[in-house]
């Protein structure tokens, strides 16, 4: 049997009533019951005596919240930033200042080896869930954090479905280019989704606090500082709702989605991934010298080498290429597939299409026709989107059980 670890439930909450007591259900039925939640109910100070309408629906919601919590059986400390004189500053709060929060006051009550585990209120889950994210710290005591696998189930609500079977595609799509290119940042960033301990927390200094994406900075802080497991038995399943409450992410890309702006979440065409493929293949020879990469117009910056500074700093080829990849981060390689994404004159479905060839992914004929006759895929049927969808969710299962570890 598997060292039982206290594990830490670090859960958000703003406007999320109406998820709760789900959430709180699902918690108390766990089969591993060394747990303890943290809750961070909060909004913005304005919010508490505001008269616009949707922040004082906010700011009633978390209030029955906080009543709600007050009188929970399971193991709970609140932390209320939402009741009047405690909310965040203007301009100062956000989900990554509530996750920060829940964090710090995590790791100044648990022990080293205990367990950060991150959650959302919106977030579904089985009765195994803790019990498995135990059983993959204790088992592989070695690992930084856990990216959890995710699901997005549909609901039946037609605009909410088609958004995020759309934003799946975006996502899964460039986590497997990121594995079929044997990529170190081949990883999902979902703050729904991820798991450290408290050694971990404190070696890298905690989280940075961010409007948006904060997830996604701090696994990348925890891959560059040691390895990142990539996969699970158990799922988690994220609500598929419209949400404005962060700058981007799942709500704000399913806004902007719906409204026919898929411009910041775009099919990255494989190709795109094979020069960055190329630019890590040469990280060896970067070593001696500078020599051109496909990557070079987004990594040079007022013609400066991003390479000499490394050099300056190794002493050694292995240490060198480890810089680099630290240098060429998730962050960068975004970068560069935005902006070579621009240049690109194929449509998207052409490019979905030629990605799945090389994937590996065959598809039935009946989608590679519609996806012929159109050039989006806001174009192309539900069920479509749902197999595509459930197609790529299915090889990237497969990347992750075949190479659950990834490290720089």
């Amino acid at each position: 049997m598997p060292e039982e670890n206290k594990i830490w439930i670090a859960l958000p909450a703003m406007n999320e009533y109406e998820w709760l007591p789900a959430t709180l259900d699902a918690i108390r039925h766990q089969d591993y019951q060394n747990f303890h939640l943290v809750v961070c109910v909060n909004q913005p100070e304005e919010y508490s005596y505001s008269q616009e309408e949707s922040k004082q629906n906010i700011y009633q919601s978390n209030q029955a919240s906080l009543k709600l919590l007050q009188t929970e059986k399971l193991p709970v400390t609140v932390l209320d930033r939402s009741s009047p004189g405690k909310g965040w500053p203007a301009q100062k709060g956000s989900v990554g200042t509530a996750r920060k929060e829940l964090m710090d006051y995590i790791t100044a009550h648990a022990g080293r080896q205990d367990i950060i585990l991150s959650m959302d209120a919106d977030t579904r889950f089985t009765a195994e869930y803790l019990s498995s994210i135990n059983r993959i710290f204790t088992t592989t005591p070695d690992i930084a954090a856990l990216s959890n696998p995710y699901y997005h189930k549909t609901t039946g609500n037609m605009p909410a479905d088609r958004a995020i079977l759309r934003y799946e595609i975006y996502m899964r799509n460039y986590a497997l280019n990121m594995f079929r290119i044997n990529s170190p940042y081949s990883f999902t960033a979902l703050g729904s989704a991820m798991a450290t301990t408290k050694a971990m927390y404190d070696r890298i200094g905690g989280l940075t606090p961010k409007k948006s994406g904060e997830d996604f900075y701090f696994l990348q802080k925890l891959l560059k500082s040691g390895k990142l497991y990539l996969y699970n038995e158990q799922l988690v399943y994220p609500a598929a709702r419209f949400s404005d409450r962060v700058f981007f992410g799942t709500g704000p890309a399913m806004i902007k989605g719906n409204q026919g702006d898929w411009s910041s979440y775009p099919v990255y065409a494989a190709e795109l991934f094979d020069y960055i493929k190329k630019t890590m293949e040469k990280f060896p020879e970067l070593y001696h010298n500078d020599i051109p990469t496909p990557m070079d117009n987004t990594l040079y910056k007022n013609n400066a080498s991003p390479w000499q500074p490394l050099r300056s700093n190794v002493k050694s080829e292995k240490q060198f290429i480890k810089a680099c990849h630290q240098k060429v981060d998730g962050l960068r390689i975004l970068q560069y597939l935005k902006s070579a994404h621009k240049n690109l004159s194929k449509s998207e479905n052409q490019i979905l299409t030629e990605n799945l060839q090389v994937l590996h992914i065959p598809l039935p004929s009946k989608i590679q026709n519609e996806l012929h006759e159109h050039s989006q895929l806001t174009d192309v049927s539900t069920n479509t989107l749902q197999e595509i969808r459930n197609l790529l969710f299915r090889k990237e299962r497969e990347y992750q059980k075949n190479k659950p570890i990834t490290s720089l």
